[in-house]
């Protein structure tokens, strides 16, 4: 199993434009090939500072997510919203 950490950090204002926009990936990551679990986070000294943490089966499933046109898809609605580019992680046992 492995952990995948995603880091975001949404423009001010833009924090419920956001929430939706997430439900819509977390609809569509769970029909994802390897997909086990997952958990959203805000940092507590900034809500704007986000990170999705999931747990995959292995780093072929989540690479094969990461380049799916669905999370294109969904990417692609909540990139706009965002100050940076979003930050990947990748962590194994």
């Amino acid at each position: 199993m492995i952990k995948v950490i995603i880091e975001r950090v949404i423009a001010n204002g833009m924090e419920s434009t956001y929430e939706e926009a997430i439900k819509s990936t977390l609809r569509a990551i769970l029909e994802a090939d390897g997909y086990i679990s997952g958990a959203t986070y805000k940092d507590a000294q900034n809500p704007n500072h986000r990170f999705i943490i999931t747990n995959w089966q292995n780093a072929e499933a989540w690479n094969n997510w990461s380049h799916s046109k669905a999370r294109q898809d969904v990417i692609g609605a909540i990139q706009p919203i965002l100050e940076q580019q979003e930050k990947i992680t990748v962590l194994t046992a």
